[in-house]
């Protein structure tokens, strides 16, 4: 089993930053992908960014230029850098592991408000 935890979610103004951390642990050496999904009211979750050891990072295109995504290994922890942020960021953010096997693990979200 893998556990996940999100945390750095909050309030922040159009045009500010936040840093989401995600903090893994259990059997994470099956974990081959990590990525961060979204979910905004009336809408369905959709891919921010993923990062494999092999593959360069996947950035959805509403976020390319404005969002980071990294990894520190000796923490097993992995980061969304948020820039920029606009007014429709706004949503609850998931953390997301994919092992090898083809399951999927998710952690209990973090709400991210962009407003004024």
């Amino acid at each position: 089993q893998v556990q996940l935890v999100e945390s750095g979610g909050g309030l922040v103004q159009p045009g500010g930053s936040l840093r989401l951390a995600c903090a893994t642990s259990g059997s994470i050496f099956s974990i081959s992908v990590m990525g961060w999904f979204r979910q905004a009211p009336g809408k369905e979750r959709e891919l921010v960014a993923a990062t494999a050891s092999y593959a360069t990072a996947k950035y959805a295109d509403s976020v390319k230029g404005r969002f980071t995504i990294s990894r520190d290994n000796a923490k097993n922890t992995v980061y969304l850098q948020m820039n920029s942020l606009k007014p429709e960021d706004t949503a609850v953010y998931y953390c997301n592991g994919h092992d090898t096997r083809g399951n999927d693990y998710w952690g209990q979200g973090t709400q991210v408000t962009v407003s004024s």
